[in-house]
């Protein structure tokens, strides 16, 4: 089966991309393995004429209208192996298929390291997150717990302020502050506990306290914290995509990696992760996938 383009991974970026591809007439797959990051939440939040929706929804929705365009497909499988170079590339399956296309998008996102303080995984995505524009404002004026530590910690209590005054820092071992970060949280009465977390206690996925090793409780409603995450695929690192010391895969502006023919867009080339900016990074890379498309075209068509 030979195509325009593979897209791996029907998130956000994913699903846009095949939806500018789409409507250009390129011949697309969407391989989605169907275990998207976002699956612990209830709402997706932040994305224009979305906004609340349940990310399943979301998706739901893309799929329907992008449906309206016959050259693009669909399945759900997981893309295990890539070989070759621009203009037929490979691609294998778990489920034993091969896919030959001219361009691959990667829209693999990321994946949560396990959680590894006890009760955290029974409150991610009903009343722990990740980012407070995607969260924040079902928590404003909440008694939360930033666990963060270091200079995150002081950065993200300042984005937190915005949403609630009432709000301690757990920095879940030492701190790993300079003594004027610890002075300015100090001067803000932000109160921060260095001792390890024992566990999150919780009813119905709403955390009720977090208790401390050293015993102390904390009563609050809500927690923010930094996940530990790693690329959803390994294949762009298999194919020879260069990474960046962040853990990202490095791109330009159009979503083009260091090998020819080879994008990637969404939550795997940037630490701004919303749904809105995955889908408008999948866009931006889909038009430059459709360009470089034409323009081989074009050429070939003088030389024959």
């Amino acid at each position: 089966m030979s195509y325009d383009c593979v897209i791996i991974g029907g998130g956000p970026a994913g699903m846009n991309a095949a939806l500018v591809l789409g409507r250009a007439r390129k011949n697309v797959i969407v391989i989605d393995e169907g275990h998207p990051r976002n699956r612990v939440t209830h709402e997706a939040h932040g994305f224009l004429t979305r906004d609340r929706i349940h990310p399943s929804e979301l998706k739901r929705i893309a799929k329907e209208q992008i449906s309206l365009y016959p050259s693009v497909s669909f399945t759900e499988d997981t893309a295990t192996a890539i070989s070759g170079t621009n203009g037929q590339f490979h691609i294998k399956t778990s489920q034993g298929q091969t896919y030959q296309s001219k361009k691959v998008l990667f829209a693999v996102g990321m994946k949560d390291f396990p959680l590894d303080i006890p009760g955290l995984t029974e409150v991610y995505g009903s009343s722990a997150f990740v980012c407070p524009y995607c969260d924040g404002w079902e928590l404003q004026d909440q008694h939360l717990v930033l666990i963060y530590k270091g200079a995150d910690a002081l950065h993200m209590a300042k984005i937190i302020s915005g949403w609630t005054k009432q709000f301690t820092i757990c920095t879940n071992g030492p701190d790993e502050m300079t003594e004027p970060q610890r002075e300015e949280l100090k001067q803000h009465q932000i109160p921060v506990y260095d001792s390890p977390i024992q566990s999150i206690q919780s009813k119905g996925g709403i955390v009720q306290q977090i208790l401390l090793d050293d015993g102390t409780p904390i009563s609050c409603r809500g927690i923010f914290f930094r996940p530990k995450l790693t690329i959803g695929s390994d294949l762009p690192q298999a194919i020879g995509c260069q990474m960046t010391e962040s853990g990202t895969i490095d791109v330009d502006l159009f979503g083009k990696t260091s090998v020819p023919g080879v994008f990637s867009a969404g939550d795997s080339v940037t630490h701004f992760h919303q749904a809105i900016t995955a889908a408008s990074l999948g866009s931006i890379a889909a038009a430059a996938i459709n360009n470089e498309l034409n323009e081989e075209a074009w050429t070939k068509q003088i030389s024959l």
